[in-house]
C-alpha cells in the first residue's frame, strides 16, 4: 500500500508531505484545487513521460517520492533480478526531474532505467481516471478482463511463446521463398560468374607467387650474371691466384702452422674453418642456382596470362585480394547449393510450420474454453452488481467470436449491454450512458481486483454521472475492494461516496507570498462534517446540510 506521498516544486506545489492510510480512503476539493496535479505526480512514479512545464517556476529540479508497504505482495524477485535491495516495509519510488528535462529514477535509492520504475509502478498502483472507461470501446480491454478472471496466465503464456515461434517461422520461410525466388531470376548469372572463377583454379596466396615468379622471368639474365659474378670471386674462376675460398682455406693453414708457438691463433683458425665451410656451402648453392635458372618465355607468358585473369576478375567483383575471389567463390556456390535444395527446405520448414500452427490452435482452443467458461461467470455476476447499482432491467452478456488466429488466441470478445428489456443488447460502450458506463467500470474493477494482487487502486471519479443512493452504492462497493488487504482512493465530488472513506483528505488552492499553491491535508473528525455538508449545500454551509453529513457519516 502508499504509505507517504512527498511532491515538491510541480506546477502549483511547492512543498506536500502526507501519509496515506490502509482500507478505503477518500480526496475531495473543488474543481481545479489540485487533485488531478497530485495524480500526474503519481502517474510519474508510474513511468509516464516528464515534461519540463510540470516544474514550479524558478526552482533548481521537481522531485516525487512515494513509499509502499509490499510486504504482504511476494515481490522480491523483481527486486533480486535488478539488483535492487529489498525492503518489503518501505520501498521508495522516486523521481528527480530538472528544469533542462533531464529525468531521473530512483527504487530504493537505486539508479534504475524509467522502464524498470514503471514496471514495478503497474504492480504497486491501479489509477482508474474518467479516460479509462474509453477502453470499454477496446477489444484488448475486455478479453483483458475475461483472461484475468479466467486466471489463465500459464496457458496464455505458453500459447504467446508458441505463437511468437510460429509468427517468426512463417517470416523465415517467407524470407527463404523470397530468396529462392530471387536467386532463381539471377540462376544463369550466378552460374556464368562461379564457372568464371571455377575456372580460374584460384589457390589462397596464389597472387603472391605467381608475382614473384613473374618478376624473377622477367630478369633472368641480370639473376644469372649476378649470380656467375659470386661464383667467380668465391671460387678461382680462372684466377691464378685463386678464388676467395682457395686464400680463406690458406690462411687457416697458415694460423694452424703457428698453434704450437703461438696458441692464441688456435680460436682463430676454428672460427676461419667456420667461415670457410659456410662460404663453400654458399659457393654451392650459387652455383646450382646459377645453373638451374634458365629464361623460360612460355612459362613467363602463362604466369602473366594468369595474372592477367586475376587482375581482371578483382577489377569485375571489385576486390582486391584472390581470397576475396575464393571467398565470393564460395559464396555463389552456397547460393547455388540454396537454390538447387529451396524447394526441399522449405517444405521442411512448411512443415514445422504446420505443426507449429495446429499446436498454437490447440492452446487457442484450450483458451477459449476457459475463457468460456470465465464469461459465464461474468454473465452471471455483473448483472447482480449492476442491479444493486440502480439498473434494474439490465441485460449483459460477453460474446465470444471466432477471429484469426493472433498473438492473444483466435477470440474476440465484446461486452454486450442493455439496460433495459425492450433494446437489444449491443457493445456496452455504443449504448450505455456516462452514469451506466461508470457502474460497468467499477463493477468490471471490482471483479477483477480479486484476482490481481494489486497494493492501491485508486479512482479518480468514477461516480461521473451517478447521484444519491447509486453513488451511496459505489462507495459500498469501493469500500469493500478495501477489506481485502488492499488500498482503495478514490477522488470524488459526492458527498454519499466521500462519507464512506475511514480516512478523508482535502485537497485546496492557498495564497502564499511566492503565489497559488496546491494543499493537501487529512481532515479531522469536526472538519470532515463542515466538508461533506458543504458538498451537499455548497459554499453556504446550513444547519440541514450539517445534520445530513453527520447522517451520512453515522455521528452524532
Amino acid at each position: 500500500m502508499l504509505k507517504q506521498l512527498y511532491i515538491n516544486n510541480f506546477t502549483l506545489i511547492d512543498t506536500l508531505d502526507i501519509k496515506l492510510n490502509q482500507g478505503f480512503s477518500v480526496i475531495t476539493g473543488e474543481t481545479g484545487a489540485g487533485k488531478s496535479i497530485i495524480l500526474g505526480a503519481i502517474n510519474l512514479l508510474l513511468g509516464q513521460r516528464a515534461d519540463t512545464k510540470c516544474i514550479k517556476q524558478n526552482t533548481r529540479k521537481c522531485v516525487i517520492e512515494a513509499h509502499f508497504d509490499i510486504s504482504r505482495y511476494g515481490m522480491e524477485d523483481f527486486f533480486n533480478d535488478n539488483g535492487i535491495d529489498y525492503d518489503a516495509d518501505d520501498c521508495i519510488l522516486r523521481r528527480e526531474i530538472s528544469p533542462t528535462g533531464k529525468s531521473r529514477a530512483f527504487i530504493n535509492d537505486t539508479p534504475v532505467p524509467l522502464s524498470a520504475m514503471k514496471t514495478l509502478g503497474s504492480q504497486l498502483i491501479d489509477i482508474h481516471s474518467q479516460h479509462q472507461n474509453l477502453l470499454l470501446n477496446e477489444e484488448n480491454f475486455q478479453l483483458n478482463v475475461i483472461d484475468i478472471i479466467a486466471d489463465d496466465k500459464p496457458l496464455l503464456e505458453k500459447y504467446k511463446e508458441r505463437f511468437a515461434e510460429l509468427k517468426a517461422l512463417r517470416k523465415e520461410v517467407q524470407r527463404m521463398r523470397d530468396e529462392a525466388e530471387e536467386c532463381k531470376k539471377n540462376e544463369d548469372f550466378i552460374r556464368f560468374q562461379l564457372k568464371e572463377l571455377s575456372e580460374a583454379g584460384l589457390q589462397p596466396d596464389m597472387q603472391e607467387e605467381l608475382e614473384r615468379e613473374s618478376d624473377m622471368l622477367s630478369h633472368v639474365e641480370e639473376i644469372k650474371t649476378a649470380l656467375y659474378g659470386v661464383e667467380n670471386i668465391l671460387s678461382a674462376g680462372g684466377d691464378a691466384d685463386g678464388g676467395v675460398t682457395d686464400k680463406l682455406k690458406e690462411a687457416v693453414r697458415s694460423l694452424e702452422n703457428i698453434t704450437d708457438i703461438y696458441p692464441e691463433t688456435k680460436a682463430l683458425a676454428e672460427r676461419m674453418e667456420s667461415c670457410y665451410i659456410e662460404l663453400k656451402d654458399i659457393l654451392q648453392e650459387v652455383s646450382g642456382d646459377a645453373a638451374d635458372i634458365e629464361f623460360d618465355p612460355k612459362r613467363l607468358e602463362q604466369v602473366n596470362a594468369t595474372l592477367d585473369k586475376i587482375y581482371s576478375l578483382q577489377h569485375k567483383h571489385n576486390v582486391t585480394t584472390v581470397n576475396e575471389l575464393l571467398a565470393l567463390q564460395a559464396d555463389m556456390e552456397a547460393r547455388l547449393s540454396r537454390i538447387d535444395n529451396s524447394d526441399e527446405e522449405i517444405a521442411e520448414m512448411q512443415k514445422r510450420e504446420q505443426a507449429l500452427a495446429e499446436e498454437c490452435g490447440a492452446l487457442a482452443g484450450k483458451l477459449t474454453a476457459v475463457r468460456t467458461k470465465a464469461a459465464k461467470a461474468v454473465e452471471k455476476e455483473m448483472p447482480e452488481r449492476l442491479i444493486a447499482l440502480g439498473i434494474p432491467k439490465v441485460r449483459f452478456s460477453v460474446s465470444i467470436e471466432n477471429k484469426e488466429l493472433g498473438g492473444d488466441g483466435h477470440d474476440r470478445v465484446s461486452f454486450m449491454f442493455s439496460a433495459n428489456t425492450s433494446t437489444p443488447m449491443q457493445p456496452v460502450a455504443q449504448v450505455a450512458s456516462g452514469g451506466e458506463i461508470a457502474r460497468v467500470m467499477l463493477s468490471l474493477k471490482a471483479m477483477i481486483s480479486g484476482a490481481v494482487k494489486l497494493p492501491t487502486i485508486i479512482f479518480d471519479e468514477i461516480d461521473t454521472g451517478v447521484s444519491g443512493k447509486i453513488a451511496e452504492k459505489m462507495g459500498g462497493i469501493m469500500q469493500d475492494m478495501a477489506r481485502a488487504e488492499r488500498q482503495v482512493i478514490s477522488i470524488t465530488h459526492l458527498p454519499q461516496i466521500a462519507a464512506k472513506g475511514s480516512a478523508h483528505y482535502k485537497v485546496y488552492k492557498e495564497e502564499a507570498e511566492n503565489g497559488t499553491t496546491t494543499r493537501m491535508s487529512q481532515l479531522t473528525d469536526d472538519e470532515r462534517v463542515n466538508e461533506i455538508a458543504q458538498m451537499l449545500s455548497g459554499s453556504e454551509i446550513t444547519e440541514a446540510a450539517v445534520s445530513n453529513a453527520k447522517e451520512l457519516l453515522k455521528v452524532k
